[in-house]
Order: structure tokens, then C-alpha cells, then sequence
């Protein structure tokens, strides 16, 4: 292992620690509802956890847009960008809080038409939503800061923050709920609670560690703010083709049966474990990836793509493994259901499949996130999408579930063929210059 592993491994390790506990904030307000008595609250904490999930996950190219325009100023040694590129983030946050605030009635109305509860679910998740809301601001501002810190080579600090949410956040629900006798109001303003410790947490280290950076709060020309907003468009349409893909998955297995959406429900955390390692990795190509690019340090970026290809070709070997040998007890562990059990031994082999098709487009998702080449993100994904829905159409008529499993791995493939033809052949702009992407 030499000096540049050992560089990976110090920005994905923290990252990984980080992903792996995002969940838990979930998983402890479902713990929590679920000793209430009524399996209506259980559903209420679903289906308003998904909801804040999709609108955040859309919102998600204010950390990655963040990210690789820091680690290319960090690159160029250039503090002062740095600094304002993060409050060029917070005001774009902001910006966007405002928004969802402000429209937040026909937002809540919209998603519950998309998701549609049951009449019992529904006031429930209405409570849920119209507190959670207002977390809304603490939230967008973390990500821009998040987005920042791994740009700057520290990943320790979002894990930190994310431990802190997670310890609060037990806390406080627990407080709320058995101490004043709250039900889902409890939980949510738990939630609340916990993300805004999460923001004064992260404001807290960067001052402790960054306060000597020129931090000045003036409002943007348009001509500072358009490249910032050309990368946080491609990332935003982006995540709407991701965002689409997944939902279709997910109602597409919910047409075939409430033991076929159980199946691919368990077998996709099989996919989000992965991914959640591979995450850490991507982390990595954004901060280091970004930053020898925009050093201009050729030789030293293509080294760091190797070197994470390297990694992801262990993983993968790793990964598939892992899955081959303990997939169904890892299932069994997850549900007692007979039927769902027995119906996963037909389509487990297809989450084996999952870490060797869907590990370049994670690699490359962080090289291109480090290096700004956001349009190249947007087209895979556009393109990979599309043989998506194709491949449903003509597939899943034929061989049913398997076609909708055989689509998602052409979807994954698809992204990293894609990104590995534009990073080889794409010539990309960078400080004035035409300069080869390789």
C-alpha cells in the first residue's frame, strides 16, 4: 500500500462510518414508534421519512457541486475561492429552504398524492411533515458544509456531525416521546432537534479549524454564480433521472404482488450496502480527483484513478463474495416471511451481480463530481435511464420480475460504460485551456 492508498483510505474510511450511520436516524425513529401500539404510526415514520428522502436526495447537488469546485480551488491553493464557494452554497441554500418553506402545503399535497397512504396513515404523516419541514433549512445548509469539508480533504468532520445526529437524536426522541408523552410529534420534533445540532455542530468545526479563512458574506454577481450553477443543474437533472429510475423499480415491484416488492425491497439493501462502501470511495475521487486537477497535476490524477479503480475492483471481488455466500442468511436475518424467503432464492443471484456492474459508475461518479465534468454525469445517466425503461418494456412482458432485475443491472452498467467512453474520448475546459480528460 503506498503513500496514495493511504491518502483513499483516510477520506473514504470516515466517509464510510458516515453513510452506514445516515441510516440510523431512520431505523431510531422507527425503533421508537414502532413500542406505540398502533402499526399506523409505524407506517406514518415511513412514509414521511421517504418523503424528506426524495426531496433531499433532489436537492443533493448542493454537497456535490460544493465539493468538487473546493477540492479544485484547494488544488490551486486558493483559499479565498474556497471560502467563497461555501458561502456561495449557503446562499443557494438558502434560497432554496425559502422555497420549499414557503411552498410547503402543494409540496406535502403532491407527495402524498404520488404515495398515496391510507386514510389512517395519512393525518399522521401530515403531522409528521408540517414539523419536519421545518428542518429544512439545518439540512440544506449541511449539505452545502458537508459537501465543503470533504472538498477540503475532511471527512472526519461529516462523520463526526453524523455520530453527534445520531446520539441527539435518540436523546431527544426518546425525551419527547416517553418523558412528555409525545407520539409521532415526539419523533419529529426529535428529528428537527437533531439536524439543527447537526448544523451548529458543523458551523462549531469550521470555525475551530477554518476560521482563518477569508469567510465574508456578500451576495454573488451572476457571472461568479453561473459556473456554480451550471454544475448544481447537471447534478440536479441528474438525480431526477436517478430519482425516476428507482421509483419505477419500486412501483413496478409493488404491481407484481406484495411478496415481489418484499423481494426486491430486501435485496436492495443488499445494492445500498454497497453502495455505502463505494460511496467512501467516490468521496474520495471528489476531494483528491479535484484537487490534483486543479493543480493541473496530471500525473498524479490519473494515478489517483487508478489507484481507485484498484479499490473498487477489491471491493467487487469483496462484495460479490460476501453476497454469494451469505446473501440468504443475510435475508433470513432481515424477515421469518416463508414466502418471501422462498421466492428470493429466484432472483437473489441478481444482487450478486449488483458490486461487479455498478462499481465504475460510483468511481466515476466522484472523478467526475472532483473535476466538475458534471455534464458527462448527466448524459449516462440520461442514456442509462433510457435503456432502463427500455429494457422494461421488453423485458418484463417476457420473464416479469427478472426483466425488472434484468433492466436495474443494465441501468448500472450502462452508467459506468458511458462515463468510462466520456472520460477517454471528451475533451473538457479547464483554466482557459482545452485539455484532455485523461
Amino acid at each position: 500500500m503506498n503513500n496514495r492508498d493511504q491518502q483513499i483510505l483516510k477520506i473514504a474510511l470516515p466517509a464510510i462510518v458516515t453513510n452506514i450511520t445516515v441510516p440510523l436516524l431512520g431505523l431510531v425513529d422507527t425503533a421508537i414508534v414502532g413500542h406505540m401500539g398502533d402499526a399506523a404510526y409505524i407506517g406514518a415514520i415511513a412514509v414521511g421519512s421517504m418523503i424528506f428522502n426524495l426531496i433531499y436526495w433532489v436537492f443533493g447537488f448542493l454537497r456535490m457541486g460544493t465539493s468538487g469546485m473546493t477540492a479544485q480551488a484547494r488544488g490551486r491553493r486558493d483559499m479565498s475561492e474556497a471560502a467563497r464557494l461555501l458561502m456561495r452554497s449557503a446562499t443557494i441554500s438558502l434560497a432554496i429552504t425559502l422555497l420549499i418553506l414557503t411552498l410547503q402545503w402543494p409540496l406535502r399535497e403532491l407527495m402524498l398524492w404520488l404515495i398515496s397512504p391510507t386514510e389512517e396513515v395519512r393525518p399522521l404523516v401530515c403531522t409528521y411533515f408540517n414539523i419536519v419541514v421545518w428542518g429544512a433549512p439545518a439540512m440544506l445548509g449541511l449539505y452545502g458544509l458537508s459537501g465543503w469539508f470533504i472538498g477540503m480533504q475532511n471527512t472526519r468532520i461529516p462523520m463526526y456531525i453524523s455520530i453527534m445526529q445520531n446520539v441527539v437524536n435518540i436523546l431527544a426522541s426518546l425525551t419527547l416521546v416517553y418523558g412528555m408523552g409525545l407520539k409521532v410529534e415526539g419523533v419529529a420534533l426529535g428529528t428537527v432537534v437533531a439536524q439543527y445540532a447537526g448544523l451548529l455542530i458543523a458551523i462549531a468545526l469550521l470555525w475551530r479549524f477554518y476560521r482563518r479563512l477569508p469567510f465574508t458574506f456578500n451576495l454573488p454577481r451572476m457571472q461568479e454564480l453561473r459556473p456554480f450553477l451550471r454544475v448544481n443543474r447537471d447534478i440536479f437533472l441528474r438525480t431526477l433521472f436517478l430519482v425516476a429510475v428507482n421509483l419505477y423499480f419500486t412501483s413496478a415491484g409493488a404491481r407484481q404482488g406484495a411478496v415481489v416488492l418484499a423481494v426486491n425491497t430486501l435485496l436492495m439493501q443488499l445494492y445500498l450496502l454497497f453502495s455505502y462502501i463505494m460511496d467512501g470511495f467516490a468521496f474520495a475521487g471528489e476531494a483528491m480527483g479535484g484537487h490534483y486537477w486543479g493543480a493541473r497535476n496530471n500525473e498524479a490524477f490519473r494515478e489517483v484513478v487508478r489507484r481507485l479503480f484498484g479499490w473498487g475492483a477489491f471491493m467487487t471481488v469483496l462484495f460479490t463474495t460476501i453476497y454469494v455466500i451469505g446473501g440468504m442468511p443475510f435475508l433470513r436475518l432481515l424477515t421469518d416471511e416463508p414466502a418471501v424467503v422462498e421466492a428470493s432464492r429466484q432472483y437473489v443471484w441478481w444482487a450478486y451481480l449488483i458490486p461487479t456492474v455498478g462499481m465504475a459508475a460510483f468511481v466515476w461518479d466522484g472523478i467526475f463530481i472532483g473535476t466538475t465534468q458534471t455534464r458527462g454525469m448527466l448524459q449516462s445517466s440520461c442514456v442509462a435511464a433510457g435503456v432502463f425503461f427500455a429494457g422494461v418494456m421488453l423485458f418484463m412482458p417476457l420473464i416479469g420480475n427478472h426483466g425488472l432485475w434484468l433492466s436495474m443491472v443494465l441501468y448500472l452498467s450502462t452508467r459506468g460504460v458511458v462515463q468510462t467512453l466520456i472520460y477517454f474520448r471528451t475533451k473538457v475546459k479547464t483554466s482557459g485551456a482545452d485539455t484532455k480528460f485523461i
